[in-house]
């Protein structure tokens, strides 16, 4: 399997699909080393792959952001978060397919994550998916706020924003996290399986074309917010 520049990140080419695994071993952080080699893989995919799927570790998608770095200074916390939401921003209006295999709990920037994949694809698992946020003392962005308007369902954008509602799988679907959810033994060979489909059946031209119509109005948005984002994002960090 081709290495990248973190031990914690893994990059394969599974016909014309770029399989990208994210396992730190633990509960699957996202900090500057790993939001960096997750670009290089997005670079990668897009030189030779047709659709993308991102993998977290059993029982664990992302647990978001490292708390480590968000509680070490208001400096660093902001160089993260404006880290992490150019990732994001990047998956939402990548020129490929993107799909999520969500293997276990995905919060706060894990939830972010999924809400900017095309297909998410989760565990039939005991865990929990969705925006804590409010519930640790953490103000929501304005950006963060408008992928979720955009993505989640109109009946749930409050309860999941808001009032930071934790949901299982099969609830996600119905809230918009997910798509669909299978047994665990069966998560990734359904993941590449949608993956393949997408990149045999989709036009790349049309489909990055159509992406623009569909997304363009809101990242030009998002892209606009994320300064004035960024300079206030600690103000409500507990």
């Amino acid at each position: 399997m081709p290495e990248t520049s973190s031990p914690f990140v893994s990059y394969e080419l599974n016909g014309d699909v770029a399989v990208v695994r994210l396992d730190d071993g633990k509960v699957n952080v996202l900090s500057h080393e790993v939001i960096d080699t997750l670009h290089e893989s997005l670079d990668r995919a897009e030189s030779e792959a047709k659709a993308v799927v991102m993998i977290g570790r059993p029982g664990k998608f992302t647990a978001g952001f490292d708390l480590k770095v968000l509680q070490s200074g208001p400096e660093a916390a902001r160089d993260l978060f404006r880290a992490g939401m150019d990732l994001f921003v990047r998956l939402y209006e990548f020129p490929l397919p993107v799909v999520a295999a969500c293997t276990g709990h995905a919060f706060a920037a894990g939830a972010i994550w999924l809400m900017c994949c095309d297909v998410r694809i989760g565990a039939d698992l005991d865990v929990k998916i969705g925006l804590n946020e409010t519930a640790i003392g953490m103000v929501l962005p304005t950006s963060v706020v408008t992928i979720a308007r955009d993505r989640l369902s109109p009946r749930h954008v409050l309860s999941s924003v808001l009032l930071a509602r934790l949901y299982s799988p099969q609830d996600a679907t119905d809230v918009g996290y997910l798509d669909r959810v299978v047994a665990e033994d069966e998560l990734e060979q359904a993941a590449i399986a949608e993956a393949a489909g997408l990149a045999e059946g989709l036009s790349r031209r049309a489909f990055t074309g159509t992406r623009r119509v569909i997304r363009g109005p809101v990242v030009q948005s998002i892209r606009e917010m994320l300064d004035d984002d960024t300079r206030s994002f600690t103000v409500g960090l507990s």
